[in-house]
């Protein structure tokens, strides 16, 4: 484990401040959850904890049927990284930090579809990012939890109405998953 050097002291209710910087550089926000376990040598470790992070096994197979049907690479994303994809460029998207741009739409809970001459909306913050054809936010009793997206092709055919009323439905099946 890395030590930062900084200090932070339990106040009566047992609360601890965590460090903005480290807010900042960990992507954790106000209201996300934190799972807290102890190791046996006294350390207590404080992990983010993503609930859509627990269906990668079934994201990863939703993706795959995604991309067969409609012959796009695919991804499933918390609100942090892509946990789950299918298709071309599968491996450089796998835990990869979402981009901002995502992140917004998500934030923005509508459905986003690339336009001829729009905005490219990369997926992942790598500078070689494939961007978003379809994107749209995963929604659980209100809360983003994560985004559905297709990427765009590489032969330069623009998603349609099918790949958003698709990527729409899965994103409503997996956030309706969340509830139970």
């Amino acid at each position: 484990m890395k030590a930062t050097g900084i200090v932070r002291r339990i106040d009566d209710l047992g609360r601890v401040v965590i460090p903005k910087e480290i807010r900042r550089t960990m992507r954790i926000r106000e209201g996300d959850p934190l799972e807290i376990y102890t190791e046996k040598d006294g350390e207590v470790i404080f992990k983010k904890y993503s609930p859509m992070g627990e269906m990668s096994g079934f994201a990863e197979q939703i993706c795959e049927s995604m991309h067969k049907t409609a012959e796009y690479a695919a991804a499933v994303c918390d609100r942090d990284s892509v946990i789950a994809a299918a298709g071309q460029g599968r491996k450089e998207l796998l835990d990869r930090h979402i981009s901002p741009a995502l992140e917004e739409i998500m934030e923005g809970r509508k459905a986003y579809r690339a336009e001829p001459g729009g905005r490219k909306v990369p997926v992942t913050d790598a500078e070689n990012s494939p961007a978003a054809a379809v994107a749209v936010p995963i929604l659980s009793e209100g809360d983003v939890l994560g985004c559905v997206v297709f990427l765009e092709r590489a032969d330069g055919v623009k998603a349609g109405d099918t790949e958003l009323k698709l990527a729409t439905t899965v994103s409503g099946f997996l956030g309706k998953q969340m509830e139970s």
